[in-house]
């Protein structure tokens, strides 16, 4: 395969991944609270769950969701309802705090419940599998259709998701230098809770 050929895949994938969604909230969300660092593992969780949505359009398996109404629809609105669930947790769990090691009712944030948040945040969009599905046919060909050239596509695609989700951690970490000791750090979780609550109805009401 040419350069131009990765180049023209990355980028693809790229502006597919920036764009803001739940998965790019929640980044942003645990960047603000958390710090970028730990927000690592918020990325990892959902760049594997990324990685495995790939892996089974790959499969041929995202033709069958696609085509199969009742397995959409379950992956779609439990998918929403984990969104909204997390929304008005955030809602109701006080004050904004910055780089807070514990949630508000005292336990301990640990790196494994961020994984565990970003990887289900991910794998409820039913979407990414029919948009992998898509997208795959495009840059497989009978030709290079190996072992290697999926390894390829697979690693640069969890590579991609895992950058894109940082970007917004570290934004979220700049942005709360100049937000926590204002008047509106008081509000944001109720903000940010408010977004994931609208994000979440907003996947329960679309279309297919």
């Amino acid at each position: 395969m040419s350069l131009e050929f990765w180049v023209m895949y990355v980028v693809t994938v790229f502006l597919a991944s920036i764009i803001p969604g739940p998965s790019m909230i929640l980044a942003l969300s645990h960047g603000m609270r958390f710090g970028a660092k730990k927000t690592m593992a918020t990325a990892l969780g959902n760049s594997a769950a990324s990685f495995l949505q790939a892996v089974i359009s790959i499969a041929g398996l995202g033709a069958l969701l696609a085509a199969s109404e009742t397995a959409f629809m379950v992956v779609k609105y439990t998918g929403a309802a984990y969104l909204v669930w997390i929304g008005i947790k955030m809602i109701f769990s006080g004050e904004f705090k910055v780089n807070a090691q514990k949630s508000a009712n005292g336990e301990i944030v640990s790196s494994q419940k961020l994984f565990m948040q970003g990887f289900w945040v991910a794998a409820g969009n039913p979407k990414a599998i029919v948009f992998f599905s898509a997208l795959f046919p495009q840059f497989i060909s009978v030709q290079y259709a190996g072992i290697q050239h999926f390894a390829m596509l697979l690693g640069l695609l969890t590579l991609i998701a895992f950058g894109c989700m940082m970007i917004y951690a570290t934004g979220g970490e700049k942005v709360t230098g100049l937000i926590k000791e204002s008047f509106a750090g008081r509000y944001m979780n109720k903000v940010l809770g408010t977004s994931f609550v609208g994000l979440g109805l907003g996947l329960a009401c679309s279309r297919r």
